[in-house]
């Protein structure tokens, strides 16, 4: 398994970057290679992806939601395995770093080599200045969910 580690400051409150990260369906606006996530339920999502010419649908489920603190998942099903976690921490009432943790199994010859490379780090690296640029730009959530799992 490999492992990264990522995060970028934004300037919102740490209610409003929570909220939109509960918003999975928006991910596709700030995240390369997502095509689509569709929430099944609660606990459950669907994700489509493309990176690198490789298509790829799973099931992920929340393990863990606190509001304002953290989202978990990991996968349950298809080609992708990965596990991780989003955690909100607050710098003062404006601002918020977003931490993102997450383990995946690189699969086949072009995933292994992409994975010593940094590809994944630099693909979450990304993923998350386009958040910060989405949430920043906006400076509302598109929507919230505020249950806890």
């Amino acid at each position: 398994m490999s492992q990264v580690e990522e995060s970028v400051e934004v300037s919102v409150p740490v209610r409003t970057a929570y909220n939109q990260w509960t918003q999975f369906e928006s991910f596709p606006q700030f995240m390369e290679g997502v095509e689509r996530i569709e929430q099944a339920g609660d606990r459950l999502t669907h994700w489509v992806t493309s990176i690198g010419g490789v298509k790829r649908e799973f099931d992920a489920k929340i393990t863990e939601q606190i509001p304002d603190e953290r989202v978990a998942w990991s996968t349950v099903d298809g080609e992708a395995k990965q596990a991780g976690v989003v955690t909100f921490h607050r710098i003062d009432d404006t601002t918020t770093k977003v931490m993102l943790q997450m383990v995946f199994d690189p699969e086949g010859l072009a995933e292994n080599v992409g994975d010593k490379l940094g590809v994944v780090k630099h693909q979450v690296n990304g993923d998350l200045k386009r958040f910060k640029t989405f949430i920043e730009n906006r400076g509302i959530e598109t929507g919230a969910w505020r249950g806890s799992v």
